[in-house]
C-alpha cells in the first residue's frame, strides 16, 4: 500500500506556475499584486451528508473544487490558488487517482492551481479553501441590496434537488431528465465569469448552494432588507417543468441546494447592461423580484400576489 507521502507525489504534486512556492513544504507562498486584495473561502465535504457513499470519486473531485470556484464567483473573485485536506478510509489509489483527474481538470479549466494541503485516514472527507484576487472595492457582497433594486437569478435553480429525489426514489424522471439533473447535483459549473463581469454592476450577490429562498436570506440579514420573490418569474429547466408533483417542484425550486447559481441585486438603471451582459455571455439572467424596505427575509408571492409557503434551504444541524 502506498504511503502518504507517495499518494501526495503521485496524484497532487504538480510544479508551481504562478505560486512563489507550491506543494510540498510547509505552507505554499503566493504573491498577491498590491492593488488586489484576496479572497479566502472554504468547503467541507462529509460523505453521507454532501455526497453518497459510493459516488463517482472523478465527478466527486469536480465538485469538491466546483463548490469553492462558486464562493469566488459569487464574490467576483479571479480564481488563483487552493489547498486540499482529505480523509480516506483506505489508500484506493484507483479511487485517489480519478478523484484527482476530476479535480485538476476543472482547475486547469480556470487556471487555479493547487499549492498544499494535508492527507490522512477517516471518515471519508474533503476540504478545499480556495484563493482568489479582486479589487476590494468592486467586491460583490452580501450587505450591499438597497431598496429598490432589482433581484436576478443566472439559470435555473431545483435541478440538482430533483436528481437527489431520483436518487432517493422520491422522484420518478425520464432518462433526459435523470442525465440532466444528475450532471447538475454532481458536476455543477462555477459561474466564474459571470462573477468578474458582474462588478460594478451587482450591488450584491450569493451563490445558490443552499436553496434560492434561504440564500438570498443572507442577503436580506445582511443588508437589513426585505426581499420579495415572484414565483411565476422563476425560471424552471424542462426537467422541472415536466415533473408531475407540484409540491416537489416548488421545493426543489426555492429550497433545493446544489445549483450554484448566481443570485444578485442591482440598481433598475442596470437591467440593459445585465441583458446584454447575459447576450454576450450567452447564459440566461432573469429578474425574479425586488429588494424593498422592511423587516430583513424574503417574501415568495404567485401570480395572484398572494404569500407562497416556501421550504427552507438546507441547514447541516437542521432538524
Amino acid at each position: 500500500m502506498a504511503s502518504e507521502f507517495e499518494i501526495i507525489a503521485r496524484h497532487f504534486t504538480r510544479p508551481a506556475r504562478s505560486a512563489v512556492l507550491g506543494v510540498g513544504d510547509d505552507c505554499a507562498i503566493v504573491r498577491v499584486p498590491a492593488e488586489l486584495a484576496m479572497a479566502l473561502t472554504t468547503d467541507l465535504l462529509a460523505e453521507g451528508t454532501h455526497f453518497l457513499p459510493g459516488a463517482d470519486p472523478l465527478r466527486l473531485g469536480h465538485k469538491a473544487l466546483a463548490v469553492n470556484l462558486s464562493d469566488l464567483a459569487a464574490m467576483g473573485a479571479d480564481p488563483r490558488w487552493f489547498t486540499l485536506a482529505l480523509a480516506l478510509p483506505d489508500a484506493d489509489e484507483a479511487w485517489i487517482a480519478e478523484f484527482a483527474r476530476g479535480m485538476f481538470a476543472l482547475a486547469d479549466r480556470f487556471g487555479v492551481e493547487l499549492v498544499g494541503g494535508d492527507t490522512t485516514r477517516g471518515p471519508r472527507m474533503i476540504s478545499i479553501t480556495a484563493c482568489g484576487t479582486l479589487p476590494p472595492a468592486l467586491a460583490l457582497r452580501r450587505d450591499g441590496a438597497a431598496s429598490g433594486e432589482d433581484v436576478w437569478l443566472s439559470g435555473a435553480t431545483g435541478d440538482a434537488a430533483l436528481g437527489l429525489a431520483h436518487l432517493r426514489g422520491a422522484a420518478r424522471l425520464s432518462a433526459a431528465a435523470a442525465r440532466h439533473c444528475l450532471a447538475r447535483l454532481e458536476t455543477p459549473l462555477p459561474l466564474v465569469e459571470l462573477g468578474r463581469r458582474l462588478r460594478g454592476i451587482a450591488a450584491s450577490a450569493i451563490d445558490v448552494s443552499d436553496g434560492l429562498v434561504a440564500d438570498l436570506g443572507h442577503i436580506a440579514e445582511r443588508s437589513g432588507v426585505a426581499i420579495e420573490l415572484w414565483l411565476g418569474q422563476i425560471p424552471r429547466s424542462k426537467a422541472l417543468a415536466e415533473c408531475a408533483d407540484a409540491a416537489l417542484v416548488r421545493d426543489c425550486l426555492l429550497g433545493g441546494g446544489d445549483d450554484y447559481e448566481l443570485a444578485f441585486t442591482a440598481p433598475a438603471a442596470r437591467r440593459a447592461a445585465i441583458l446584454a451582459l447575459a447576450a454576450e455571455l450567452g447564459l440566461p439572467l432573469a429578474r425574479i423580484g425586488r429588494v424593498r424596505d422592511g423587516a430583513p427575509g424574503v417574501t415568495v408571492l404567485d401570480d395572484a400576489g398572494a404569500p407562497v409557503t416556501a421550504r427552507s434551504g438546507y441547514d447541516h444541524f437542521g432538524a
